[in-house]
């Protein structure tokens, strides 16, 4: 494997996930569809400098360099930037902020220090107290069945508002998430399309092929190097 991955769980309630990655060689990956608002930064050749990602509804081919560092905050669902909502950012139009130092961004008008893997939660606290990311307890209120106080149509509208995508959209994601962990642990196709809920193994495959890039014997045989993919528990 040419490109690694390490995460740990976050302490923080606004964030699902730090990550950080390595790259030995130049290569090729498959970005797979991802739910969350992300922050992610970059090391290579001396530069250094941060993305904001959105929701990534579908598979799509990407490279990167040798030799190069990354560290990833994704955020839960409901987490946002109220000047930027991860709809804007959705299907990999990232933005990038412009450097303030060689060890510094520009974000609101202000220089910020890089996070780093042990110091995300630290960065994120300052986020919050700044007004700069922000969390719709409402997005957890849907996922649960509740919000009874808008109306189904509002509640789905104020969803796709806050995170970018419907609801709909984001239990299709996570249960081809979970479908592929399931494969790669070694766990059989016909077992896959069970455990995560597939009508049969052709509807597996459509959504693995749309979300992950790859069919279900594809992902079993490891053929491709996937981006960042953690254990998850598919949405009903």
């Amino acid at each position: 494997m040419l490109l690694s991955f390490e995460d740990r769980p976050p302490d923080s309630p606004f964030v699902e996930r730090v990550w950080r990655s390595h790259s030995d060689e130049a290569g090729a990956f498959v970005s797979i569809a991802a739910c969350h608002f992300e922050m992610a930064v970059t090391r290579h050749q001396g530069k250094i400098f941060l993305t904001l990602r959105g929701p990534e509804t579908k598979a799509t081919p990407a490279s990167y360099p040798a030799e190069g560092e990354w560290l990833g905050i994704r955020f839960k669902l409901g987490t946002f930037m109220p000047g930027l909502t991860p709809g804007c950012l959705r299907d990999r139009n990232d933005v990038t902020l412009p450097d303030a130092t060689s060890q510094s961004f520009w974000l609101n008008g202000s220089p910020w220090e890089y996070p780093t893997f042990e110091n995300a939660e630290r960065f994120v606290s300052r986020l919050i107290r700044k007004g700069i990311i922000a969390r719709d307890p409402m997005v957890d209120a849907v996922q649960c069945g509740q919000g009874q106080e808008l109306s189904l149509r509002s509640a789905q509208r104020h969803f796709l508002r806050t995170t970018g995508i419907t609801h709909s959209t984001v239990r299709q994601i996570e249960r081809a998430r979970y479908a592929t962990n399931l494969l790669e642990q070694g766990v059989s196709i016909l077992d896959a399309v069970h455990e995560a809920g597939y009508f049969d193994q052709a509807h597996l495959t459509r959504s693995l092929k749309y979300r992950i890039g790859q069919t279900p014997v594809e992902v079993g045989r490891g053929e491709h190097q996937l981006s960042f993919l953690y254990k998850t528990t598919p949405l009903r």
